[in-house]
């Protein structure tokens, strides 16, 4: 069932209604539809919005993806039937930037968006007016290597989390209780649905799974494996596997309750990279590596990138190097925030990993 056959009405009211008829729903359709409501409505990002992506705190960000874009496809061979594929290109911010600094070393690639929300469309087109729209994957070109960045895409997809009762595994549910969504045990048994080693976890343990995420890693190492290429997923995450609820929702650069308000808030949990790799490396793609976005934006040289800007703009030198400071540093996103590379098996190692 789709929030968007429902018009206005609050999700809120059509979950409650969903939960009296057939009882308690998954959170990972609470999640998917919570957001798809979300993201649909309107345009999240920025200062006046409920959250700030790194594209949009500097434009060193995406200037450094896409020299890193670059070097790879140089050293690759400089393939002229390159395409550019963004998942959730929010403002298109990253990509105007990125694209900017691969145009300097001769790389032109055509433009492809993978985009679900209507909303964001027409930011997306001011700012890269050549890109191509696509809803999902499979209409993406079937020719030609792709260079493909997800900055902060994968925590937005639906998990399934799963639990440790007395009884054993069950899975995690949303109910509507006394006037409130609230977190449930099923009652089904899922002993089967967890890996070996895990089965005897002590009872209250949680383990989250993201289906969604699993099913995009492999696609895109399967086109890598395909057509050549390079892909960065950037996202805050764990590169070890961890237990543990990281089920979050933002408001107004706020932490909100995830189980109030449904459709209002963007719901995210960290990426399990560990496990992205592993799905990767089972397509015979390469994973290059996992390393932290400070180490990742230090090595291909922010801090020279922002001595540089200072120069050329020194009315902006606190903010620049303030700007600067929130992407590596690691109080800020440097050590939460992952970045992992993979590519084609005959494509060259990857700068900063």
């Amino acid at each position: 069932m789709s929030s968007g056959m429902h018009g206005d009405e609050p999700l809120g009211q059509i979950f409650q209604r969903l939960i009296a008829n057939y009882g308690p729903i998954t959170l990972q359709h609470y999640m998917g539809e919570s957001n798809a409501r979300y993201y649909d409505g309107k345009d999240p990002l920025g200062s006046g919005g409920d959250f700030i992506t790194a594209p949009e705190i500097s434009q060193m960000f995406g200037e450094l993806i896409g020299l890193w874009l670059a070097d790879i496809w140089i050293r690759a061979g400089r393939d002229e039937s390159v395409h550019y594929v963004e998942f959730g290109p929010g403002r298109g911010t990253l990509a105007r930037d990125a694209l900017r600094a691969m145009k300097r070393y001769g790389l032109e690639p055509q433009v492809h968006f993978v985009e679900g929300s209507t909303a964001l469309k027409d930011v997306q087109l001011a700012a890269v007016p050549q890109a191509r729209w696509h809803a999902d994957m499979s209409s993406l070109p079937m020719r030609g290597p792709l260079l493909m960045v997800g900055n902060e895409f994968l925590d937005a997809l639906p998990v399934r989390q799963l639990v440790r009762m007395a009884e054993g595994w069950r899975e995690r549910l949303v109910d509507w209780r006394e006037g409130r969504f609230v977190p449930v045990a099923g009652d089904k048994p899922m002993d089967a649905a967890i890996p070996a080693e895990l089965k005897d976890s002590p009872e209250g343990t949680l383990i989250e799974t993201c289906p969604a995420a699993a099913a995009a890693v492999y696609e895109i190492a399967g086109r890598l494996v395909d057509q050549g290429g390079a892909a960065l997923l950037i996202d805050y995450g764990h590169d070890r596997f961890r237990t543990g609820s990281t089920l979050q929702a933002l408001k107004a650069h706020s932490r909100v309750d995830p189980f109030t308000n449904p459709g209002e808030a963007d719901l995210t949990c960290h990426v399990d990279f560990a496990s992205a790799a592993n799905v990767a490396l089972s397509r015979g793609a390469r994973h290059l590596g996992t390393v932290t976005q400070g180490r990742f934006l230090r090595s291909l040289g922010i801090e020279a990138r922002a001595q540089a800007l200072a120069k050329v703009a020194p009315q902006h030198e606190a903010a620049l190097h303030a700007a600067k400071d929130r992407l590596i540093e690691e109080g800020q996103m440097g050590a939460l925030f992952k970045v992992m590379g993979l590519a084609s098996p005959d494509w060259p190692d990857g700068a900063g990993f």
